[in-house]
Parts: C-alpha cells; sequence; structure tokens
C-alpha cells in the first residue's frame, strides 16, 4: 500500500471513529426532546420518565474507566467493536420498546455499549496517528464532535420526534452502528492488547464500577431529593468511600486495573479537573440556556436551535481550521486558558441578558464568544489529558478523560439545576412575576457557570505545565504526507509531557499494534 493510501486509510478510520462518537453524544441529548411523546405513549410517571435518561447516564458514566481498561488489556479494536454491537442492539431494542420495563432496561445496556466503544475511542485515535501535527488535527476534529454533538442531538430529535415518530431516535443508531462495524473491521489496525496472563483486578473493577454508578446516581437525582437530604449525603457517602477503597486497593495490588502512577503527571491530572468543570459550567449552560430561549423569550424548540447555531459554526471553524496551529505555536497550555477566559465571558454574559432580550445583542455575542472559546479550548485540553499515555495505556487514559468529561457533566447539571430552581421559587414567593423569577434563576445559574470555569483557569494556570513553541501536542510539521515519520516520533518521545506520548515510539507502538 502506497504511502498516500496509508494516509487516507487513516483519516476513512478516523472517520469511523467520529461516527460513532457523535452518535454516543448525541444520544445523551436527542431522547430528551422525545420523552414527552414517550411520556404519553407508554404510560409514564413524571419520577419514573428521569429513568429513560438516568439509566443511560448512570451505565454510561459507571463503566467509561473499567471500559478503557479492558480495553488496553483484550485490545481497543476488539473492544470499540464490541460497544458498537452492544449499542446498535440495545438502540434496536429501545425502538421495539411497547413497555416501560423493556425501555429502561435497553436503555441502560445502550449506556454500557456506549461506554465500551467511547472509552478507547481517543486511545485508538492517538495510535493511528503518531505525527504531532497529524495527531493535532484529528484531536482538533475529535474535540468539534464532541463540543458540538449535543446541539445536534436537540435538532435531531426535534425533527425525528415531530416528522415520524419517538422510536425514531433510537432507530437512527442502527444503520450508523451497521456502518461503523462494516468499515471499522478493515479500517481499524487490530492490537494484541497486553492479555490477562498476571491476572485482572477483579475487586478493583468492582469498586470503581460500583462508586462511579452510585456517585453519578446520586448527583441525577439531587433534583428529586435536595443537597442537604439523607439520600443525596448518604449515597454520595458510600460513593466517596468505594472509590477511596479503589485507590487503595489500587496502591496495594500487584496488577491494578488503573495503575497510580499515571496520575503523577501534572498535565494528565490537572487537565482531567479543569475539564471536569469546564464540562460542568458547559454542560449546564447548554441545558438551561435553551430553557431561557424557550421560557423567557418565548422561542420555539426549533427556532432555540437555531439560536445557537453561530455556537457550532464558530467553533467548527475555530477547532478545525485554527486550534491544531495554535497549539503548536503557543502550546496547549497557553491556548486552552485563553479559551476558558472567553468561555467564562460568555457566561458573564449570560448572566445578565434581560428579559425582553434583543438576539444580536444580548445573545450573538454570547454565543460567538462561546463558540471561540470552546473552540480553542476543546482540543487542548483534550490534548493535554492524553499527553502523558504510553501505547500500552492508552485506552485507560483515554477512559479516565472520558469520565472526567462525563461525570462533570452530570454534576454540572445537577448543581445549576437546583440552584436555579431554588432561585426562582424563592423570587416568586417574595411576590416576583414568573417570568423574571425563572430569569433571576437562570443568571444565578449562569454567574455559577462562569465561577467554575473561572475555577478552572486559575487551576490550569498552576497545575498544568507550559510547554515551548512547537512542543506541544500537536507539534512541527510532519516530515512527509502518510509516512511513519520516526524521526518526528522521536523527536516528540523526548520533548516535554505535553508532546506526543511518552513511549509511544514507532517500534513500541508497532508491536502493540501488530
Amino acid at each position: 500500500m502506497t504511502s498516500i493510501a496509508n494516509g487516507r486509510s487513516r483519516w476513512l478510520a478516523f472517520t469511523v471513529l467520529c461516527s460513532v462518537q457523535l452518535m454516543v453524544i448525541i444520544d445523551t441529548s436527542i431522547v430528551n426532546i422525545a420523552l414527552r411523546s414517550i411520556k404519553t405513549d407508554l404510560g409514564f410517571s413524571d419520577s419514573a420518565l428521569s429513568w429513560v435518561v438516568n439509566a443511560y447516564t448512570i451505565a454510561f458514566g459507571g463503566l467509561l474507566l473499567v471500559s478503557g481498561r479492558l480495553g488496553d488489556l483484550i485490545g481497543r479494536k476488539r473492544m470499540f467493536l464490541a460497544g458498537i454491537v452492544v449499542f446498535t442492539v440495545a438502540s434496536t431494542l429501545c425502538g421495539l420498546a411497547q413497555n416501560q420495563e423493556m425501555l429502561i432496561i435497553a436503555r441502560f445496556v445502550q449506556g454500557a455499549g456506549a461506554a465500551m466503544a467511547a472509552a478507547v475511542v481517543m486511545g485508538i485515535v492517538i495510535t493511528i496517528f503518531r505525527e504531532p501535527q497529524q495527531l493535532g488535527k484529528a484531536i482538533a476534529a475529535f474535540s468539534f464532535i464532541a463540543a458540538a454533538g449535543g446541539s445536534v442531538g436537540v435538532l435531531a430529535g426535534g425533527l425525528l420526534t415531530d416528522s415520524i415518530s419517538w422510536h425514531w431516535v433510537f432507530f437512527i443508531n442502527v444503520p450508523i452502528g451497521i456502518a461503523a462495524v462494516v468499515f471499522g473491521i478493515p479500517l481499524i489496525e487490530s492490537d494484541r492488547g497486553l492479555g490477562f496472563d498476571k491476572g485482572v483486578d477483579l475487586i478493583g473493577g468492582a469498586l470503581v464500577t460500583a462508586g462511579l454508578m452510585l456517585g453519578v446516581y446520586t448527583i441525577v437525582k439531587v433534583t428529586d431529593y435536595g443537597w442537604g437530604s439523607a439520600h443525596t449525603l448518604g449515597l454520595g457517602a458510600v460513593s466517596a468511600v468505594l472509590l477511596a477503597l479503589f485507590v487503595v486497593r489500587q496502591a496495594m495490588a500487584s496488577d491494578p486495573l488503573v495503575p497510580l502512577r499515571l496520575f503523577r503527571s501534572r498535565n494528565m491530572s490537572g487537565a482531567n479537573i479543569v475539564q471536569l468543570l469546564l464540562v460542568a459550567g458547559m454542560f449546564g449552560f447548554n441545558f438551561l440556556g435553551a430553557l431561557y430561549l424557550q421560557l423567557v423569550l418565548n422561542y420555539s424548540p426549533t427556532v432555540a436551535s437555531f439560536a445557537f447555531l453561530p455556537v457550532a459554526l464558530v467553533l467548527a471553524v475555530v477547532s478545525l481550521g485554527m486550534s491544531a496551529r495554535l497549539n503548536t505555536r503557543y502550546g496547549p497550555r497557553n491556548v486552552l486558558l485563553v479559551g476558558l477566559l472567553f468561555i467564562a465571558a460568555a457566561l458573564a454574559l449570560a448572566a445578565r441578558a434581560p428579559v425582553q432580550a434583543d438576539y444580536v445583542i444580548d445573545v450573538l455575542p454570547m454565543a460567538v464568544l462561546l463558540g471561540l472559546g470552546a473552540g480553542l479550548a476543546m482540543p487542548a485540553v483534550m490534548a493535554l489529558a492524553m499527553s502523558g499515555a504510553t501505547p500500552q495505556d492508552a485506552g485507560l487514559v483515554s477512559g479516565v478523560a472520558s469520565t472526567s468529561g462525563m461525570v462533570g457533566g452530570a454534576l454540572g447539571l445537577a448543581v445549576l439545576t437546583a440552584i436555579s430552581s431554588a432561585r426562582t421559587q424563592t423570587e416568586v414567593t417574595d411576590g416576583v412575576d414568573p417570568k423574571s423569577a425563572l430569569n433571576s434563576g437562570f443568571h444565578l445559574a449562569f454567574g455559577v457557570s462562569a465561577a467554575l470555569v473561572v475555577a478552572a483557569v486559575i487551576i490550569g494556570f498552576f497545575v498544568l505545565e507550559s510547554t515551548p513553541p512547537q512542543q506541544g501536542l500537536p507539534g512541527g510539521p510532519p516530515p512527509g504526507e502518510g509516512e511513519e515519520a520516526p524521526e518526528a516520533v522521536a523527536g516528540a518521545e523526548e520533548s516535554s509531557a505535553d508532546a506526543l506520548p511518552e513511549g509511544a515510539s514507532v517500534d513500541a507502538a508497532d508491536e502493540v499494534r501488530s
């Protein structure tokens, strides 16, 4: 095969990875639009209806870390394809569901399949693209999909539910999943994995899965029980104890599920904390921002979706066209900090949006700043989060990054929704008109979102390590299109932790991928 063909096959494989990641991310939001129709058709109560979302979220968030490590052990390609199959079969069952029990169980299985596939995606990406510049472009494109997927899901969910039925928000996954398996088998290079020769830390796997699932469940039920309730505090404490026991287990185990040495990297650990805060602020804002447009400004769901279209457009231009070059020239840490400041400014503008807002004056500037900031920050934080990955640990590091984002999203949504509802209820009790009270609740939530992002700026400034220009990930220009670039890889190994993952030499990568 020629070098050009190799280059083309890499990008075709990357397209398969992106299509699956987009499908998984869309599924976290596409179902929300169909909930009203699902409730009417299957006779859900309000409390039971939340499990259509919670079952997926709990399985997804709880199994990401274990799935990432299992991908390293059995082979990331095997884990990825198995996850797609599980996700596709579960999507079919969701679409065929004729009762509440079948839909909720299928949603849990769907979340498990999503975790299996999503946990190893970035690990596969960093083994496909070993030239720093190509890897930077791939991370930028992947980050764009991750950031824009939620908006696509809201729009697609409304169109499918209105034009056909709610069943099709699940059936739409089936042809995508089948195509991903058909094309993924020949395009994605196989890796044999580390194997189970030294044993598997089953106790550690049980502890972290139970701890994460219980933690995500506690977070998503905060809106029902409140932060100070015995339910929230009790289950939160149990979750914390399970995760603490998991850490102790990893320190003592001869073959830990998650080697604690990974967290010695300031960039990997710091980037995951920054990502958790960033996603918490943005995910909650996306949800409440859509409600602000509909409930305060009286936009229809379709108009509200298009009102945020500039976010996706600016994000695409910045992340796909500029972020890789900026990371190369200034280093991902510096680009990340600038992007976070733009996002904080956008959220601060949202915190002062009036009841009678003008779109061009009050909404559009916020949308542009948000797209600009996300386009800079998302690729940079992902590059830093993956910077400490070796070929042997790439799946696990990918799973850690996915877990921090998932937990951040669930936490941000729960916190901001609770804050907004409490302020609104207080305002109504004090005699404020309902729309102004609602807007006051949104203002407080948006202010907290901005504070979360500012906290991410502070942590990023003091924790993340700065790298000289041309040494951040992505690195300098490739030596030739589609070539294996051993010189580039070797040079990247000698750079700081922000460079191409240490240990990712051509020989080592080839050995793992064979």
